[in-house]
């Protein structure tokens, strides 16, 4: 279950683009907290506060109590609104939760034990198929990561959600198949070299075209009473005897 994180903020009294421009002027970051079937709450944040969170991994995993003048809002973040030449945060949509709401939450994919994997000892690539996994749960059973152990994973396996421990309490929203976590692919000279061994032991078994017959071998004797190839000279006739 993730930590329940504390935040403040300000109320905003005015919604739409010329307050929110009106706010980040003042130095705050402009937010909404909606859901729960409540109205939704217009607030502003300290943007150094809020971008220490918004920063760590998981952020949208993470439970927030939203403090404003001493009453404290369950949120669970939603989207975040970057400036696209500054990255300065510019708006945050928080979803508020109830004990009995199901959320859906993008969990990360956390590897474990690479030392321990004989794929990567030998030069495998990791390749992570899914750095998250979207999953339905509860607020208060909200997993923090989902840790995949690569002990004793070789250059070719796999690791698929059925092999891992799933938080208690969350459901994959995937469940009809048994989806790929991480695999340990060749590397590159690996691929090279098995490439290139089919292939040669194919040229070598081909005779080259054109070639001519091996020196000393006899060419082979025309079928008995088949006719000369067309322009051939005649075999000459055996002399008779007088």
């Amino acid at each position: 279950m993730s930590a329940v994180q504390s935040v403040s903020a300000e109320a905003r009294d005015r919604a739409g683009k010329g307050a929110a421009r009106a706010t980040r002027r003042t130095g705050r970051v402009p937010a909404v907290i909606y859901g729960d079937k409540k109205e939704p709450t217009l607030i502003s944040l300290d943007p150094k506060e809020i971008d220490r969170h918004i920063h760590k991994k998981g952020f949208f995993a993470t439970l927030l109590d939203i403090d404003i003048a001493g009453k404290k809002h369950r949120v669970l973040p939603r989207d975040v609104q970057f400036d696209v030449v500054t990255d300065r945060t510019l708006h945050v949509d928080f979803q508020r939760v109830g004990k009995d709401t199901k959320i859906h939450v993008n969990v990360p994919v956390v590897v474990r034990n690479e030392a321990a994997a004989p794929g990567i000892k030998r030069g495998g690539v990791l390749n992570l198929v899914r750095h998250e996994i979207e999953f339905i749960c509860s607020p208060d059973h909200i997993p923090q990561m989902v840790e995949v152990d690569l002990t004793g994973l070789d250059i070719g396996g796999s690791i698929h959600i059925s092999s891992v421990k799933l938080p208690e309490g969350a459901t994959p929203t995937i469940r009809e198949r048994d989806f790929t976590l991480v695999t340990i692919g060749a590397p590159s000279g690996m691929k090279a070299d098995a490439e290139a061994t089919p292939a040669a032991g194919a040229a070598a078994a081909a005779p080259a075209a054109g070639a001519a017959p091996a020196k000393g071998a006899a060419a082979a004797a025309p079928a008995k009473g088949a006719a000369p190839a067309k322009g051939a000279a005649p075999a000459a006739a055996a002399p008779k005897k007088k």
